[in-house]
């Protein structure tokens, strides 16, 4: 297939999401109102690509939604703001409050909400751990008739497809609330995360939950994405309760693997579990 056009436009059409591979494995994104043709971009360490796909598109970029603090999720922001300025344009530029993000107008904590355009709500989710200062953005359509339906998280370094970031500047307890925050947002919410780290992350599940069906339909079809140059996300909630041992922690099935029924106790037991693995 051509595989020249990476940026891929989600199915969820309802809330218009442009997928944009950056770095080795890193993934920007575009949040579409497609009412006013503008767009926020998330973590877009590589402004060239990010302008690239705002102009095929079509859209004007009026916001910068940045995750988190590292270099490879805010790194790109003043450059893009450098850039949008030199067209006569100026752009809001939100970041956790606690996270010091390059060029930021807007700090925001949990339950701050704006809009993008008119149809696009994006409400602020607190996740501290990975970074102190870590958010995630939950967005869901204006107009939506039923609040739970169709929405979509971005979940930078928190919530990985099949797995967790680390827990650089937290606690397994903070992290455990965090994905406890995230699991209760609506089954159907597709997770747009921060890094395309699937197959290792299913891998790893499936050395900790051997048993789980779905898990092994879950890794043949992160496969088959891998081998067609597509990415795995967006992923949904319902995936990730299926198949996340993170989120799975509460599970009769690593309740045993990691010997605890203490949530936090098992996430602190999977995380050090799954680097030790990788250290195999």
């Amino acid at each position: 297939g051509d595989k020249k056009d990476t940026n891929l436009m989600s199915e969820q059409a309802s809330l218009p999401v442009v997928t944009v591979p950056l770095l080795n494995d890193n993934y920007g994104y575009l949040i579409v109102c497609p009412k006013e043709k503008v767009c926020a971009v998330v973590d877009p360490v590589e402004p060239k690509k990010i302008l690239a796909a705002a102009k095929k598109e079509g859209v004007d970029i009026t916001h910068i939604l940045t995750t988190h603090s590292h270099w490879d999720h805010a790194g790109g922001n003043k450059d893009l703001i450098k850039s949008l300025k030199d067209q006569g344009k100026s752009v809001i530029v939100v970041g956790g409050a606690k996270d010091g993000i390059p060029g930021v107008t807007k700090e925001v904590k949990e339950g701050d909400e704006f809009k993008i355009g008119t149809s696009v709500e994006v409400k602020v989710l607190d996740t501290p751990c990975h970074t102190q200062g870590h958010v995630c953005f939950y967005c869901t359509k204006a107009d939506a008739k039923e609040k739970s339906e169709g929405g979509a998280v971005f979940t930078g370094d928190t919530m990985f497809v099949g797995g967790c970031g680390n827990f650089n500047s937290g606690s397994p307890e903070q992290m455990y609330s965090n994905f406890m925050k995230l699991g209760k947002l609506p089954k159907d919410t597709l997770v747009y995360c921060g890094h395309e780290y699937t197959l290792k992350n299913l891998a790893y599940a499936s050395y900790a939950d051997p048993e789980n069906v779905e898990l092994k339909e879950r890794v043949k079809w992160a496969e088959e994405r891998r081998k067609a140059g597509l990415p795995t996300v967006p992923s949904t909630i319902k995936d990730e309760w299926e198949t996340n041992p993170f989120l799975r922690v509460d599970t009769e099935t690593i309740r045993k693997y990691a010997k605890t029924t203490d949530g936090a106790k098992a996430m602190k037991f999977v995380r050090a579990d799954k680097d030790a693995w990788g250290r195999r």
